[in-house]
């Protein structure tokens, strides 16, 4: 008599590396979580980030703008506006930095560190939430230019094509603050690189066009990573001022460009520095 064979139903155990990818995806949504409970926290402090670049705009717009417009070039809300928008990522620097130099003055990037939790799920969770931030601020800054008269001339790809610049350019200045933020733990230094965003940012093609400054000065400011990028999102909407200058023609290979060299320099950095962190 043959005895019936018996095929065993014992579940399967996953691969190890699939079971580490759920671990670490489920990781990186807790930091996210965590980062975006701050909203409901200090709703204050992130309203006002949101609006920090729209009191900008307003002011450039309202104060300067008919100073600074230039007859026969368009409005000057729609030469402004595309830099605006590059600005409003540029300013999440500010703030990532601020975020990430206070939990480790606190300890708290200590205390993640003695945790089983991965240092590239922190960083990463810290990035999404961030990111998240800049997205909702874009959305305040567009519709602030709407209501003072923005009329961007784009069809659905070249939006495509400036949102995406636009966050290359967020995850660019991320992994930059992160860096900086966990070098720089007291709150005075913190205010001290703050204030040295502020020549880079003026010191570009956001407000006026390069080519009404001094030569060897419009050289520096059309080097500047924000002038590629608003000169490239000042194309792809149509806005008028674009210029014959180099940096038009060059544009759109320095608004990836330099996000991407930015990027490989402090993700590296950021996250060497975050192992090596000691109170």
């Amino acid at each position: 008599m043959t005895t019936p064979t018996t095929t065993s139903t014992t579940p399967r155990t996953p691969a190890p590396a699939v079971g580490g990818l759920r671990q670490g995806l489920a990781d990186v949504a807790t930091m996210t979580v965590r980062e975006l409970q701050h909203w409901r926290n200090r709703p204050g402090v992130v309203v006002f980030g949101w609006l920090f670049p729209v009191l900008v705009f307003a002011m450039f717009v309202g104060l300067l703008g008919g100073a600074l417009g230039r007859s026969g070039s368009g409005s000057y809300v729609d030469f402004v506006m595309p830099g605006m928008l590059a600005v409003t990522m540029f300013f999440g620097l500010e703030s990532t930095m601020s975020a990430v130099s206070l939990d480790a003055s606190r300890g708290v990037t200590e205390r993640f560190r003695s945790l089983p939790v991965s240092g590239a799920a922190v960083l990463t969770g810290r990035c999404a939430a961030d990111l998240l931030n800049s997205v909702v601020g874009l959305a305040v800054v567009a519709v602030a230019g709407l209501l003072f008269g923005w009329r961007p001339d784009a069809g659905l790809a070249a939006w495509a094509a400036v949102v995406g610049l636009l966050v290359l350019l967020r995850v660019a200045m991320l992994w930059l603050g992160m860096f900086v933020g966990l070098r720089v733990r007291s709150q005075e230094a913190v205010n001290a690189v703050q204030v040295a965003v502020w020549p880079l940012l003026m010191l570009s093609g956001v407000f006026v066009d390069t080519a009404t400054m001094p030569r060897w000065l419009g050289v520096v400011a059309e080097a500047n990573p924000l002038t590629g990028t608003t000169t490239a999102v000042r194309d792809l909407l149509g806005a008028p001022g674009v210029g014959d200058s180099w940096v038009v023609g060059a544009a759109p290979w320095l608004a990836v460009g330099w996000p991407v060299l930015l990027t490989a320099v402090f993700l590296p950095l950021a996250v060497r520095t975050w192992r090596r962190l000691r109170r």
